[in-house]
C-alpha cells in the first residue's frame, strides 16, 4: 500500500513539508537566542557617583556593582566593625566608615563606605584606631556602589551595636553630626587595601541573558506542524488502506452469497 506511487509521491511532500517546518523552527529559535535582552554588567570604568545614584531613595538596578568616584571627608568617629564578612571564602570583619560629601546642590550627603577586611577583630580595631586617627580632610574615593543590606538583630545582647550587614538606617543611627543629612540608601566598597586592612574582594555582577520566549513558542509551533505533516500523510494511508479492505471484503461476500444459495437449493431438492 505505502509503496504504491502516488503515496510514495505524497510521503516525499510530507518531508519536504516537514523539513520547511523544521527549517523554520530551527530560525525562530535562532532568533530568540540572539534577539535575547542581555543585562549588561556594570562598566568598570569609574564614573561620577553624581551622576549614577542619588541620597534619599534605592539605587537602580543599572547602578548595582558600577565603579563610582567621590570626594569625601571621613568622620573619625564613625567607624563600624561588622563580623562574620567573607572575602575570598575566608570570615572575618569589614571595616565601614561614614563619609560626607557635598552633593551638586551644595548640600551635605552621608555615605556608607566599607574601608577593608581584616582577619581577626583585634586587627580590625587595630586599623580603626589609625583611620580613626588621620586628619580629617577630603580624599578621592572610588568603589563599587552596592545596594542597602537589611539589617540584623544583634546575636550578642550585651552589644546592641554589633553588626553583620551594611544597613544604612542602623548606620545612620550610629553617626554623628547627621540630623536632618541626607543619605545614600546604598554603601560603596571603596577599591584597594588601606591600612593595616586587606581589600575587599567585589567582583562586578554577572551578565545574564532573557530569552525571547514569544519566538521560542513559534519555533515549538513549527515543530509541531513538521510532525504534524508526517502524521497526516500516515493517517491518510491508514484510511485509504481500511477503506480498500472494507470494499473487498464486501466484494468477498457478495461473491460468497449465490453458492451459498446454489447449495441451499440442491439441498431441498434432494429432501424432496
Amino acid at each position: 500500500m505505502m509503496l504504491r506511487p502516488r503515496w510514495i509521491g505524497a510521503l516525499v511532500f510530507a518531508l519536504a513539508l516537514a523539513a520547511g517546518f523544521a527549517a523554520l523552527g530551527q530560525w525562530q529559535l535562532e532568533r530568540a537566542i540572539e534577539s535575547g535582552k542581555a543585562v549588561e554588567a556594570p562598566s568598570e570604568t569609574v564614573l561620577p557617583l553624581a551622576g549614577i545614584a542619588q541620597p534619599g531613595g534605592p539605587i537602580t538596578d543599572k547602578a548595582v556593582g558600577q565603579l563610582v568616584e567621590f570626594t569625601g571627608t571621613f568622620v573619625p568617629g564613625d567607624y563600624q566593625l561588622l563580623n562574620g564578612r567573607l572575602n575570598e571564602g575566608r570570615s572575618g570583619w569589614w571595616v565601614v566608615g561614614h563619609a560626607n560629601l557635598t552633593a551638586s546642590d551644595g548640600t551635605e550627603v552621608a555615605m556608607a563606605v566599607a574601608r577593608g577586611w581584616a582577619p581577626d577583630e583585634a586587627t580590625a580595631k587595630s586599623a580603626v584606631a589609625r583611620l580613626a586617627a588621620e586628619p580629617e580632610s577630603p580624599m578621592s574615593i572610588v568603589g563599587r556602589i552596592l545596594p542597602d543590606e537589611q539589617p540584623e538583630v544583634p546575636q550578642d545582647k550585651s552589644d546592641p551595636t554589633q553588626m553583620r550587614t551594611v544597613g544604612v538606617g542602623a548606620l545612620y543611627n550610629l553617626w554623628t553630626g547627621v540630623d536632618g543629612m541626607d543619605v545614600y540608601s546604598a554603601y560603596v566598597v571603596q577599591r584597594g587595601g588601606v591600612d593595616g586592612l586587606d581589600a575587599i574582594y567585589s567582583p562586578p555582577p554577572i551578565a545574564e541573558t532573557e530569552l525571547n520566549w514569544l519566538n521560542i513558542f513559534y519555533a515549538a509551533e513549527w515543530i509541531i506542524f513538521a510532525g504534524f505533516a508526517i502524521f497526516l500523510w500516515y493517517r491518510l494511508v491508514k484510511d485509504a488502506k481500511e477503506r480498500e479492505d472494507e470494499i473487498r471484503s464486501l466484494e468477498e461476500a457478495v461473491a460468497a452469497e449465490p453458492s451459498e444459495g446454489a447449495g441451499s437449493s440442491a439441498a431441498a431438492g434432494k429432501v424432496e
